[in-house]
């Protein structure tokens, strides 16, 4: 996959509420894998940023959504080689059923702000993009030493 992708990577990640609650998930790979996260994925060469995290939230959690508005961006340097970029929006769920995609996600549901504060399994974005911090730029964060992020930064444009 890193191949194919070069050394500028473009993800997406969904925030979408519903009945007061947060979709995540938990991914069975990667830096993330056994923690609570949002919906998340790379924009493929045919097709744009916003319906790329439409597609990729529908495939891991069957939520159908639209998208409603930007509200922040991941952008971080791993291991002095690759620049890793995620746009994150936050969408509304229109429809489907909830249902983990098999081969990526172990677990999805609707989680509380209380419960995914209080689960030491969530991940360190999902806080930030609860509107739970009031800064707009993050640059003194480490994700975890797994994923080699040689600079990393959040910035909440909400």
């Amino acid at each position: 996959m890193k191949k194919e992708r070069g050394n500028v990577w473009l993800g997406v990640s969904g925030v979408v509420m519903k009945e007061g609650k947060y979709l995540v998930v938990k991914k069975k790979y990667g830096g993330n894998q056994g923690k609570w996260t949002f919906p998340a994925g790379f924009v493929n060469p045919n097709e744009t940023a916003d319906e790329a995290v439409v597609r990729e939230v529908l495939e891991e959690t069957g939520i159908e959504t639209t998208v409603q508005r930007i509200i922040g961006l991941r952008t971080g340097v791993i291991a002095e080689e690759v620049s890793d970029n995620m746009i994150v929006f936050q969408l509304e769920a229109t429809g489907g059923r909830l249902q983990a995609q098999e081969r990526e996600i172990a677990e999805v549901c609707f989680m509380s702000k209380e419960e995914l504060l209080n689960d030491q399994q969530t991940s360190l974005m999902v806080p930030i993009f609860m509107n739970e911090k009031e800064e707009m730029l993050y640059d003194q964060l480490n994700p975890g030493d797994v994923f080699r992020y040689t600079s990393y930064k959040l910035f909440d444009i909400r």
